[in-house]
């Protein structure tokens, strides 16, 4: 479950939450002035976005080497093609 709590209410309440985390495996939206600028995370699930963020940041730098030399111009022609494709297939199937 994600709950949000403001910082104040969160500096306040800081051991309940480290417990709700830890134990309930729950997160946590810190909020200042009402806009979200934290979140806390049990850490097994922060291992998984850590992970998954440099198997993405390696995936970018493959597809970066792959493209470099290929204009920008063309490179974005290329992908919008793919995507009206791919959109027009789901269109496709989703309306039989």
């Amino acid at each position: 479950m994600i709950t949000q709590a403001s910082a104040v209410t969160f500096r306040q309440n800081l051991g309940e939450m480290l417990n709700q985390v830890q134990f309930r495996h729950d997160s946590i939206v810190i909020n200042k002035d009402g806009k979200p600028v934290a979140a806390l995370v049990d850490a097994r699930l922060f291992e998984r976005m850590r992970r998954m963020q440099n198997r993405f940041d390696a995936l970018c730098q493959r597809i970066e080497a792959g493209f470099a030399t290929t204009p920008e111009n063309e490179g974005l022609a290329e992908i919008e093609s793919a995507v009206a494709e791919e959109r027009s297939k789901y269109r496709a199937s989703s309306s039989r």
